[in-house]
């Protein structure tokens, strides 16, 4: 009996391929391939409730502004400074968990904004970690974004990619 032996890196090479072939990706839409989620939920006292909330990568907390509206942000320039907008790279914004409301991208003058429900999406400077909320009722028209916020007023016509 004859033994074939197959040099080491053929063998690596093989394997590879193999694994490529058995789907070592299960992605099958762009939302599943553009990489880390923008958006989490936590948990978090707001006011005298406990409620749970959108943050950023980062863990900071999400609001939204009410002047603005799904075809036109608002918040910008200075006010762009004080509340940094939440910005989608490339691909498609995605959450996770998974959010019960829409997702979607405005492109404007603070770039290319992400909108939940509608609702572009900022942080706020004197926020410095995850259980910080000072943002909460500002001027009566800032407030956390959470999964249940409802749809803002759309005009007919809309400036935002829907995902």
């Amino acid at each position: 009996m004859t033994s074939v032996r197959f040099p080491a890196r053929i063998i690596v090479g093989v394997a590879a391929l193999s694994l490529a072939a058995c789907g070592g990706t299960t992605a099958t839409s762009p939302a599943a391939s553009s990489g880390t989620a923008l958006i989490h939920t936590a948990s978090m006292k707001i006011g005298d409730k406990t409620e749970t909330v959108l943050k950023n990568t980062k863990g900071l907390t999400l609001y939204y502004f009410t002047p603005d509206t799904p075809t036109s942000i608002a918040c910008t320039g200075g006010c762009a400074k004080t509340w940094p907008p939440l910005l989608a790279g490339a691909g498609t914004p995605i959450s996770d968990p998974a959010l019960p409301g829409q997702l979607s991208v405005a492109d404007g003058t603070n770039g290319k904004q992400v909108l939940y429900q509608g609702h572009p999406l900022y942080t706020y400077s004197k926020d410095g970690d995850a259980g910080d909320a000072y943002g909460q009722g500002i001027g009566g028209k800032w407030f956390v974004a959470t999964p249940a916020l409802a749809a803002a007023s759309a005009s007919a016509s809309s400036s935002y990619t829907r995902y």
